[in-house]
């Protein structure tokens, strides 16, 4: 409401304040000045009317995903505050590119927006060239949440615990499996690193995203995977997969009795998966905004925080600065676990 009074004040008195600002000594200040204060104008009155359609959701990731069941989890309250329908479009596929690069490349007026992921500063290093730039192209909205990964096996592997897992991979090195949603996806990373500080040999079989990779475990075409435990925690709830440990330093509070990979015998190893909102990056301040409220207001619901965290998950909200600045940091951290691992995706 006193946004729309200092428009209206503004647009009365526009002509007066003009001739003005042209009286200065020196017009080309001005002319800056009044520039600077019909831009100001225009943000007022974009912040009064957005969003007047539905907003395109885009998860770049087949369905079934963490930031799919995140992104459905949230959309309708999101939606309700807003007054316009949030839709999910999932765009999977070349590791999360395809659909990372259908927002780079939309019209930055806030009516497509990214879930973002790990894969957005793993694809900086991980490909060589990319029709997008990972950094400049983005914006922050806020960071949603994290999602510390499970060791998952299928039950017919006749292990019962890390150690197990290890010693079994040590007695027939190659032959034990691993599914992941890509090549450099959190999962695929993951489970490199593991590799790489349980001194084992796994062969890796990439999916295009973590709902079939999940499946094809479950199917017995792979042995074991490391998704988020916002996605693998309800088949360990069904039976279909066997948790070994959790990636994160601490015990989940939604699974007690499951150890961490560190208290397994590795110790300081931790790999977590991250979820928020991003928008092109030349979106209007004042709809990034607005969109940060939206998204926090709902990452503070009760029903929000208690679903993610007997997921396992940990429910954050930030705002726009402080998702920059992680994200400035995620880019740092993957960058040397890709170089570390020798992936490569193209």
């Amino acid at each position: 409401m006193r946004e729309q009074q200092h428009v209206k004040f503004v647009l009365r008195h526009l002509p007066w304040i003009g001739r003005e600002l042209l009286k200065l000594q020196n017009p080309i200040i001005g002319i800056a000045c009044a520039g600077v204060l019909w831009s100001l104008i225009v943000a007022g009155a974009w912040a009064q009317s957005y969003p007047e359609k539905p907003i395109r959701f885009v998860m770049p990731f087949p369905a079934g995903g963490g930031g799919d069941i995140l992104g459905r989890l949230i959309s309708p309250q999101a939606a309700q505050s807003l007054g316009q329908p949030i839709v999910i479009d999932n765009r999977g596929g070349a590791g999360g590119n395809i659909g990372i690069e259908l927002v780079a490349h939309s019209v930055a007026d806030g009516y497509t927006i990214l879930m973002g992921s790990a894969a957005l500063p793993i694809n900086a290093t991980l490909y060589r060239k990319l029709k997008y730039d990972p950094v400049k192209d983005f914006a922050t909205v806020t960071l949603l949440a994290k999602s510390p990964n499970l060791l998952m096996v299928n039950p017919s592997l006749s292990v019962k615990s890390v150690k197990d897992l290890i010693a079994l991979a040590k007695s027939a090195p190659g032959t034990i499996n691993y599914a992941s949603g890509g090549s450099g996806t959190t999962p695929h990373l993951a489970a490199e690193l593991f590799k790489k500080v349980a001194e084992i040999d796994l062969v890796h079989v990439p999916y295009k995203g973590t709902a079939p990779a999940l499946i094809a475990v479950i199917g017995g075409e792979a042995s074991l995977i490391l998704p988020p435990a916002l996605t693998g925690l309800p088949f360990l709830k069904n039976g279909k997969l066997k948790a070994l440990a959790i990636t994160s330093i601490d015990r989940a509070e939604a699974l007690p009795d499951l150890p961490t990979v560190d208290e397994s015998g590795l110790a300081g190893f931790e790999a977590t998966q991250w979820y928020g909102v991003l928008v092109p990056s030349a979106t209007p301040a004042v709809i990034v905004d607005r969109l940060n409220r939206e998204f926090v207001k709902v990452m503070q619901t009760t029903e929000v925080k208690t679903r993610l965290l007997k997921d396992a998950s940990i429910p954050i909200g930030s705002t726009s600065q402080k998702f920059a600045s992680y994200l400035k940091e995620e880019f740092q951290k993957w960058a040397a676990v890709v170089t570390f691992s020798g992936a490569r995706a193209d």
